[in-house]
């Protein structure tokens, strides 16, 4: 068992994902932030379906983070209301979880 969870969000262009994953990083709130994409997402949005290019980030912290990072992302969303969903990383190997958790500290930040 680990303390990490994955938390992922979506940007509607790279530079706001590259805004996000700074964001994240420079206040150590995660580890590792990766940047997928362009990906098409086709949802629901006010009553409509709507088609969207997206970019992925996908951070790597501890769970204990969860809160503050998703405010840091919310500071700098440009969407009304962001994807923002954590999972829970059951296991993992042991110096990447330590390599995570050590990443974050508040006595490093």
């Amino acid at each position: 068992m680990t303390n990490l969870i994955q938390v992922h969000t979506t940007a509607g262009s790279v530079d706001e994902a590259a805004n996000i994953a700074n964001k994240l990083l420079e206040a150590k709130l995660a580890a590792c932030v990766q940047i997928h994409g362009p990906i098409r997402s086709r949802y629901w949005w006010q009553g409509k379906l709507e088609e969207s290019e997206e970019w992925v980030c996908t951070a790597k912290t501890p769970s204990d983070r969860y809160k503050r990072l998703e405010a840091a992302i919310r500071e700098v969303h440009s969407y009304e209301e962001p994807e923002i969903l954590a999972t829970k990383i059951e296991f993992g190997s042991a110096g990447y979880v330590e390599w995570v958790n050590a990443t974050v500290d508040d006595n490093m930040a």
